[in-house]
């Protein structure tokens, strides 16, 4: 369960979180702020990139279909970007969409998690994303 997960995993670390979706972004932030992430939301890629650009986070969790520019636009963006093209990003895909959990990883995405997001379930699922990719495994607190 998540007594094994210390409270301090992420202390300090800034994360991103992009979607449109209030009930996503909640959940998130709810549990991302509870293991000790200065965490910034954004509700469209292009306001998520605004965001990525001044705050340089160790990593992005973006939705794939939003308004504006979508996870599509928006990784294309960072993974262009000579200043942000190393930032982890991670894909959240719905359930039904079984073709954009490939695509995800293909256009740059280092992995997804799948909507809906539920507290009991997001942070052990994204340690075990975040344990897969070197740059942040050897600084997670565990």
């Amino acid at each position: 369960g998540n007594l094994d997960i210390p409270r301090d995993l992420l202390q300090d670390w800034d994360v991103v979180v992009i979607d449109d979706e209030e009930d996503s972004l909640m959940v998130a932030e709810i549990i991302l702020r509870e293991y000790g992430a200065n965490l910034y939301t954004a509700s469209d890629g292009a306001e998520g990139l605004d965001i990525v650009r001044q705050v340089h986070p160790r990593f992005v969790i973006s939705d794939v279909s939003m308004p504006v520019m979508d996870g599509w636009g928006f990784i294309h963006a960072l993974r262009n970007d000579p200043d942000l093209h190393e930032i982890p990003a991670i894909a959240l895909t719905a359930h039904a969409m079984i073709g954009d959990r490939e695509r995800a990883v293909e256009a740059g995405f280092h992995n997804y998690l799948s909507k809906p997001l539920t507290p009991e379930t997001f942070i052990i699922d994204l340690l075990n994303l975040l344990m897969d990719i070197p740059s942040l495994a050897a600084s997670l607190n565990i």
